[in-house]
C-alpha cells in the first residue's frame, strides 16, 4: 500500500533546497543481447552515466540536493574528499564551476595517484584544488577537511563540506526521485520491474529504497558494495533513511529487513582495485550492448548481477534493472589492468 503518490512525493522533495546539474530523466534502456548471453531475465539499464555534469553518473542526482545545502548557508567554497580516482569529487568539481563556486579537494595518495589520468585529470581540468594526503583511506581524511576549513575561514570564506554524514539524507533525496522517474518509464513501455541492482555504500540504494517503501512498490532493491566501512551500512542506511522521513514528513518505518545489500564482489584486493569478474562483465557489456562500464564500480555490480542469476537468487523470469551509477573516466586509470 503507497504511503504517498508519486507526485506526492515530487512535491515534498520539491520543497529542499535543491540546484539544477542533471539531464534528467535518464534513459532506460532494454538490453537485449545481454539479456540472451545471460540468459534470462530481462535486463534493463537506467543510464545514470548519461546525467552530463563531466561524464555524468550517480552523484550529479546527490549533488543537487548535498550542494544546495551548503548554498543556503551561503557558501563559496566546497570541500570534497575521497580516493584519488573518485567519481563524487569530479562532478563535485563541475559541480562547482557551473555554479561559480570554488572547490577544494582531498584525495588519499594511493595506487592510482601516481599519474594525472582518469578522474584526477578531470578535476585538475575543471579547475579544482587538490591535494594529494597520505592516508590509509577515504574515512580518514576528516582531519584534512577540517584543515581546509579553518584555511578558508582564516581568509574570510565561507567554506562547506559536501561530503559528510550529515548531508546523506539529501543526497538520497535524488535516488527517491529516481525510483519515480523509473517507474513513469516502467509504465510507459507497459513493464514491471521486480529487482533493482545498485551499487552503493552511501546515499543511492537508501534513496532507492525510501522512494519504492513510501510509493509502496513491490519490487526488490539489491545493493553491490564496492567498498568496506569501518561502520556498520545497515545502521548508516537506517539513519538516512528515518533522517528523510523527517525531512518530509512522511510516516513510515524502516528496518534492517528493508535493506539487502551485498558484500561478496567488492574483491581480494579490496576498493580501487579490479576484480577478474568485473573486469569480464565490462568486456560482455560492451561487446554486447555498446554500452560502458568501469571497474571499481559498475563492472563489479555487472559481475554481481549475473551471479546472483547463476545462483539462483535472481531467477531468470524476472525484469531487472541496473542502475548505472557512471565513474567510466576511471576506465582510463585502469589501462593495465584491464588490458592484461
Amino acid at each position: 500500500m503507497a504511503v504517498i503518490s508519486r507526485d506526492e512525493l515530487r512535491a515534498r522533495i520539491s520543497k529542499v533546497p535543491r540546484v539544477s546539474l542533471g539531464h534528467l530523466p535518464t534513459p532506460l534502456e532494454f538490453c537485449e543481447r545481454l539479456t540472451e548471453e545471460v540468459g534470462g531475465p530481462k535486463i534493463y539499464m537506467k543510464r545514470d552515466d548519461c546525467t552530463g555534469l563531466a561524464f555524468g553518473g550517480n552523484k550529479t542526482r546527490q549533488l543537487e540536493f548535498t550542494i544546495a545545502q551548503g548554498l543556503v548557508r551561503g557558501a563559496d567554497v566546497l570541500i570534497g574528499g575521497a580516493g584519488s580516482q573518485s567519481n563524487h569529487s569530479r562532478q563535485l568539481a563541475a559541480a562547482a564551476a557551473k555554479l561559480g563556486v570554488d572547490c577544494a579537494l582531498v584525495l588519499v595518495k594511493d595506487h592510482k595517484s601516481g599519474s594525472t589520468q582518469g578522474n584526477l585529470l578531470l578535476d585538475d581540468l575543471l579547475g579544482a584544488d587538490f591535494e594529494l594526503i597520505n592516508v590509509e583511506t577515504q574515512e580518514l581524511l576528516d582531519d584534512a577537511k577540517q584543515a581546509l576549513i579553518e584555511k578558508f575561514e582564516r581568509e574570510g570564506r565561507k567554506p562547506f563540506v559536501v561530503m559528510q554524514a550529515a548531508n546523506r539524507p539529501f543526497g538520497a533525496m535524488g535516488y527517491a526521485l529516481c525510483m519515480a522517474e523509473m517507474m513513469d518509464q516502467f509504465d510507459a513501455i507497459g513493464e514491471t520491474p521486480t529487482t533493482v541492482v545498485v551499487c552503493s555504500g552511501s546515499c543511492t540504494q537508501p534513496g532507492l529504497i525510501f522512494g519504492k517503501t513510501v510509493l509502496g512498490l513491490d519490487v526488490r532493491v539489491v545493493g553491490v558494495r564496492p567498498i568496506l566501512w569501518s561502520y556498520d551500512l545497515k545502521d548508516a542506511f537506517l539513519g538516512v533513511l528515518r533522517r528523510m522521513a523527517e525531512i518530509l514528513d512522511v510516516d513510515v518505518a524502516f528496518d534492517e529487513s528493508m535493506i539487502e545489500n551485498v558484500d561478496r564482489y567488492v574483491g581480494e584486493q579490496g576498493y580501487g582495485y579490479c576484480s577478474p569478474e568485473g573486469n569480464d562483465a565490462i568486456r560482455l557489456l560492451a561487446r554486447t550492448e555498446g554500452i560502458l562500464l568501469e571497474p571499481i564500480y559498475t563492472g563489479k555490480t555487472l559481475a554481481g548481477l549475473i551471479d546472483m542469476v547463476n545462483r539462483g537468487e535472481i531467477g531468470k523470469d524476472e525484469t531487472v534493472v541496473m542502475v548505472h551509477t557512471g565513474g567510466t573516466p576511471a576506465l582510463f586509470a585502469y589501462t593495465e589492468e584491464l588490458l592484461s
